[in-house]
């Protein structure tokens, strides 16, 4: 059955932040589910996968970081990490396993929404404005529409983000671009400020695509500057 609204997942323990997240979210027309714990959301994704998670760090049962990097592993459904002030480190963690943005507790509901909102038309709406047609550029396929991406003629698994912004890098090549202009362009969020975000997801997009990700020929950094595509031959 087609879904005629996406849904969200919320995991969190605090049952008051899972009812006025939840009551936020409906009135902006999604759908909602509720997990109190890793294994909730493990039933929850496994029975009716979301369109989206939101995902607090510190769970009972399976925490958030372990199931991100469950998830991870055979799906690329955006993840939204709900995170306390004092957990900087863990939010860098959750960003290299995959998580695709973070929002800092205490956050107002309306930030949430705005941020779904944001991470649900990236990806969903970035397809619909590129070209419909696979393209190819030395080693490197992208699928636009699938947004599917090969390697030598391997699957290349991406999360959200790192796919956003790969297809960035591609269809500017030789352009160099600081960490403030990728978060402008790519995330597209004004709520979205932290530049290390854009270091994280370089790093872990280089492992995925650099023959070498220690001597990296396809995203190179410009010291002092940023970051540009240099091609994938």
């Amino acid at each position: 059955m087609t879904k005629t609204r996406p849904s969200i997942l919320i995991v969190d323990d605090e049952s008051t932040i899972r009812e006025v997240v939840r009551r936020y979210l409906e009135v902006d027309g999604f759908q909602v589910q509720e997990a109190a714990d890793g294994f909730e959301a493990l039933d929850a994704i496994n029975s009716e996968p979301p369109n989206l998670i939101l995902l607090d760090l510190m769970l009972p049962g399976i925490d958030g970081l372990s199931l991100t990097r469950h998830l991870r592993q055979d799906r690329a459904i955006p993840i939204i990490m709900l995170t306390a002030k004092g957990e900087a480190s863990d939010r860098i963690r959750g960003l290299d396993l995959g998580a695709d943005d973070y929002i800092t507790k205490p956050f107002s509901p309306q930030e949430v929404v705005s941020r779904v909102r944001a991470v649900l038309r990236r990806s969903g709406g970035a397809a619909a404005s590129d070209t419909s047609k696979p393209f190819e550029t030395g080693r490197l396929w992208i699928d636009p529409v699938s947004r599917s991406v090969k390697i030598d003629g391997l699957p290349v698994p991406l999360t959200l983000k790192e796919y956003d912004l790969l297809l960035h890098f591609v269809q500017h090549p030789q352009q160099v671009f600081t960490r403030a202009q990728l978060l402008a362009q790519v995330w597209g969020d004004e709520l979205y400020t932290d530049p290390s975000t854009v270091t994280v997801h370089i790093r872990r997009l280089r492992e995925k695509i650099e023959r070498n990700p220690g001597a990296p020929q396809a995203i190179l950094t410009v010291w002092g500057v940023g970051y540009k595509f240099e091609g994938m031959d």
